[in-house]
This record gives structure tokens, sequence and C-alpha cells, in this order.
């Protein structure tokens, strides 16, 4: 019965109200490393409250391959600015969002880029099972914030597109310290002054949110950022 209620609030994308959430950060940031099913665990953490981190998603070889093609892609100047908007509404705003990304595509994937997505694709499909989305597919980017760089706080999902329904962000930065700076900054309330967690962006880690739920932005850095991110997608209502 109560596997059953999760469900269902999940099913409606409701997330409890921040005074039910827990905010110590043990509990915060043990949650979905531990258990036998880390895809399923997740799956169960977003239905309790809406978003969920596992600090070991992806495993070494792979993301620090991915930071070595997102450098090489710097280098060769394969990045370009990353925008706001979609369509004739696109435009470039570099003191709103300052990270150059390169498009993922499936026909042209990487080893290493491959096997990131089949990693998110077994978590699409656990959140298909658990809770019901009908999550489709996956778009996303590789991105690099240069050192001091940001994104102001905003959502992910447009106001005249719902497609967009969980939000990923998977990091690919090694030796990453508190003092680099550049967390994630996840608000767990929609006002300035509600409750908020800052989420390192340390190499392998994943943190995933309800799109239209959750207000976040990325802080300015010490050293480049690297990262994976993107959206698992839904047909439009």
């Amino acid at each position: 019965m109560r596997r059953n209620r999760r469900r269902a609030a999940a099913t409606s994308l409701d997330v409890p109200s921040a005074s039910k959430r827990r905010t110590s950060n043990r509990d915060l940031f043990e949650t979905a490393d531990r258990g036998i099913d880390l895809d399923s665990t997740l799956a169960t953490t977003i239905a309790e409250r809406g978003w969920a981190y596992a600090r070991h998603f992806l495993d070494r070889p792979v993301w620090s391959r991915l930071a070595e093609e997102l450098r090489l892609a710097e280098r060769d100047d394969k990045l370009r600015p990353a925008g706001l908007g979609a369509r004739q509404r696109y435009r470039v705003v570099e003191d709103i969002r300052g990270d150059r990304i390169q498009w993922l595509g499936a026909a042209a994937c990487s080893e290493a880029q491959a096997q990131a997505l089949s990693r998110l694709e077994e978590l699409r499909l656990a959140c298909n099972r658990e809770l019901q989305l009908g999550l489709l597919d996956f778009e996303g980017h590789l991105a690099l914030y240069p050192a001091g760089s940001y994104y102001r706080r905003h959502r992910d999902q447009p106001v005249d597109s719902d497609a967009r329904v969980l939000s990923c962000l998977l990091y690919l930065n090694d030796d990453w310290k508190q003092e680099d700076g550049g967390c994630l900054r996840l608000y767990l309330d929609d006002g300035d002054a509600g409750r908020r967690i800052d989420v390192l962006p340390e190499g392998g880690a994943l943190v995933c949110f309800l799109s239209a739920h959750f207000f976040h932005e990325v802080l300015p850095a010490t050293r480049d950022r690297l990262s994976l991110a993107g959206w698992f997608r839904r047909r439009q209502m």
C-alpha cells in the first residue's frame, strides 16, 4: 500500500512540501549509494522528495574519458556558447549563463558517451518501472563552465512546454574540493529565503530532480567545471 502511494505521487509529479523534507547533510547525501539496486533507490527517492543524488553513479574510466573528450572539443573549437530559449527566442546572454556546450547525438557518439547514455537509460527504465513517468528519451550535452562563469537561478522546464520531466547532471571533475566552488545550488523552496542545498560537482556523481519544480543555479568556480547535463523527456501534453 505504501509503495502504491509513492507511485501515485510521482506519476502526478507532486513534490512534498519543504517542511516535510529532511535537510540534514548526512541524510541528503547518503540516500542513493546504499542498497543493491541503485536505480530503484534513486527512483524511490525522487518519488519521496522530488530529487536524488548518487556519489558514484558513473565509473571513473567513463567519466574521465568524457572529461578528456570535452577538453579536446574545447581545444578544437567545437564548443558553442549555451543560450536561452528555443527556436526564434533563442539567444546567448553571458551575464545569465556562461557555459560552452556540445550536444550529444546518438549517431556520432564516442564509446564513453555511449556508455554514459546507456547508464542513464537504465535509470530511465527504473523511473518508468517504479514511477510510471512516461519518460521517452534523453536530450543532453557536454558542458564546460570556464573559471568564474555561472548560470543564474532558473527552472529547466520552459513555460510553453512540459516535455522535460527529469533533469540530470553528471559531473566529470577530478579531485574537486570545496574551495573550488562551482556547486549546483538546488532550492528546496520557491522563495529566496527558503531551504537549499549545494552539491559539489565531483567526478562520477549524479544529481537529478523534477524539472518543473526546482529552481537551481550553478555557482562560479575557481577552475573549469565539466559536466554532462540533460533531461529525460516525455510527449508534450
